[in-house]
């Protein structure tokens, strides 16, 4: 038996060597407050606390002062929707969104609807994009706010940023982006892209858990935000609450290597995607990479295997981390709600394997990977009658299935 593979890094990322070792002694040595200014314990944490917002401002082109550390992406965006909603309440009422957002995005938006907002969903083409001239045409007078995604989570796809923020800009409307999956992974310039707030996680990029930024514009426009946690006004009264210093430390020292290493790093990643991709297909007919071929992440690969059942996939798979469906939503039977938005059949969808390549994978396990799906998928199909179906030309969508229902997403095998 070959030792787990670890293929699921868009959920999360281990933690890189280098930042535990960066963290460690903030635990035990350095423990003090940022905020105790009375003693050298809390002028340490506060110079470290410095330093990692150095390091996550320089990541994205930001100044140090629109740095604000949350506890992680959920709290970043809701923080970045909410905080906007209530401090413009008095110029308008209007947020535009798209369908394939975090649900971190999606929930705060449907949870302001209940508010007295109104919020246009944008849908997204075959690619998983949206439509620049539909998200222009969506603008009025009373809109505040556009929360649109710098790279999706479960298809890598990548939005057009830079446009989106000219086009929010030229309207005088504020953009928030949820850059999580492409931050340490693409260049993102929050000068370049025009982005007005952005959306950081550190365990995305090798970093710990439960820490997070958000980057808040300062300066043409600069943006207000009411707090959603209120206390003892820690990072200038926006987020209150002990800061954790550890954290913040991994974080920054995420950042700086991501900073350092994110040109090759990317060039790595993307020929072991294509080769996965390529094998993968080369061994596999009615197999289907969902999402733009052309605009996505360099790590990510999302592909739909037809007359299989993703759950059955990866029960084959068993010593191979990686995610079926849409991982934040896996507890439930409903295919993913992106590949749904991008109009892949309930069939295809419910067959969808995403693979999320990261700094500690080999070209080694690719290949087994690679191979490994191939064999796999190859067995369920053997035992599959639909693909006995389909392979003598019977067309499987107009069979009827006499009384046992109609829905043909779910065929029990």
């Amino acid at each position: 038996m070959r030792p787990d593979i670890y293929m699921d890094n868009h959920a999360t990322t281990p933690v890189d060597p280098r930042v535990f070792e960066a963290m460690a002694p903030y635990f035990t040595q350095d423990f003090g407050n940022a905020a105790s200014r009375q003693h050298a314990f809390g002028w340490r944490a506060e110079e470290a606390v410095t330093i990692g917002r150095e390091q996550v401002a320089r990541l994205i082109n930001a100044d140090p002062k629109e740095i604000i550390f949350t506890s992680g992406a959920t709290e970043s965006d809701n923080l970045a929707i909410k905080g906007v909603a209530a401090a413009y309440r008095d110029k308008g009422n209007h947020i535009i969104t798209a369908v394939t957002e975090h649900k971190a995005v999606l929930d705060a938006c449907h949870y302001l609807e209940t508010q007295g907002y109104a919020v246009t969903f944008l849908p997204v083409g075959r690619d998983g994009r949206i439509d620049l001239q539909q998200l222009e045409n969506a603008i009025t007078d009373r809109t505040i706010l556009i929360t649109i995604m710098y790279a999706n989570n479960e298809i890598g796809t990548l939005h057009p940023v830079g446009e989106i923020g000219r086009i929010a800009k030229k309207h005088g409307v504020i953009f928030h982006c949820d850059a999580v999956q492409a931050v340490g992974k693409l260049p993102c310039d929050v000068q370049a892209l025009g982005t007005d707030l952005l959306s950081i996680s550190a365990h995305k990029i090798y970093g710990p858990k439960g820490i997070g930024a958000l980057y808040v514009r300062r300066r043409g426009p600069r943006v207000k935000l009411e707090p959603i946690i209120h206390g003892g006004g820690h990072e200038r009264g926006v987020r209150s609450g002990t800061l954790n210093v550890p954290g913040i430390v991994g974080l920054g020292q995420a950042c700086a290597i991501c900073q350092e290493e994110m040109p090759a790093e990317r060039a790595r990643l993307a020929a072991l995607r294509d080769k996965l991709q390529n094998q993968i297909l080369a061994g596999l007919e009615e197999a289907y990479v969902n999402g733009s071929l052309e605009h996505r992440l360099p790590n990510c690969l999302n592909m739909s295997f037809a007359y299989v059942e993703g759950e059955s996939l990866m029960m084959g798979l068993e010593n191979v981390a990686v995610s079926s469906g849409s991982a934040c939503t896996s507890a439930s039977l409903e295919p993913s709600y992106v590949l749904r938005a991008l109009g892949v059949p309930v069939e295809l969808a419910h067959s969808s394997i995403r693979f999320g390549l990261g700094r500690f994978n080999s070209e080694d396990e690719v290949e087994y990977v690679a191979e490994k799906i191939v064999r796999v998928v190859q067995k369920l199909r053997e035992m599959s009658p639909l693909y006995d179906m389909a392979r003598k030309g019977i067309d499987i969508s107009a069979v009827n299935w006499g009384d046992h229902g109609h829905d043909h997403g779910h065929h029990e095998h």
